[in-house]
């Protein structure tokens, strides 16, 4: 399985619509996940056009209208891999912390996030922690970004500039 990963996509205030190359990338993905701050709801729905499975969460910064449809953390399973899907909150330079506190309880394999805007993929303490960046805005990152995870009998993840 491979998942399409986006965050801090901030449509339309970073920009009007997602970027073509994530959208033709994503094309051939199996799954998308949103870590949060979509801002509108039309960002999943440009998602939705090039890939059905979309899975999504609230960020720091979305509306009413997106908290309304999308919880602050998800989990879910893909083979026997357990992934977590939360956005983040709070200093950059903290937020690896507040995720371990918040899916303490779940023992995820994989932690998928965004807010920093700054793409992160490590293992901290046996959990691979997953930042794509961001995908249209800039503020605190020299270049917008996207991710792709590829599941098979093992998690490989990747950051790709646009």
């Amino acid at each position: 399985m491979i998942i399409g990963v986006i965050s801090d996509t901030h449509i339309p205030d970073a920009a009007s619509q997602i970027p073509e190359a994530i959208l033709k990338a994503f094309r051939h993905v199996d799954m998308i996940a949103h870590a949060g701050d979509l801002i509108n709801l039309e960002a999943v729905e440009q998602l939705k056009k090039v890939c059905p499975k979309v899975i999504a969460v609230a960020g720091n910064m979305d509306k009413q209208d997106v908290c309304s449809v999308y919880p602050a953390k998800q989990i879910f399973q893909v083979g026997v891999f357990k992934i977590g899907l939360m956005h983040g909150c709070g200093a950059p330079a903290n937020l690896i912390n507040v995720l371990q506190d918040a899916f303490k309880f779940d023992a995820p394999d994989l932690i998928i996030f965004g807010h920093s805007h700054r793409p992160f993929n490590e293992r901290v303490g046996g959990i691979l922690f997953f930042n794509p960046g961001s995908a249209t805005d800039k503020i605190t990152a020299e270049y917008n970004s996207y991710g792709l995870i590829e599941i098979t009998d093992q998690i490989k993840a990747q950051v790709i500039r646009i």
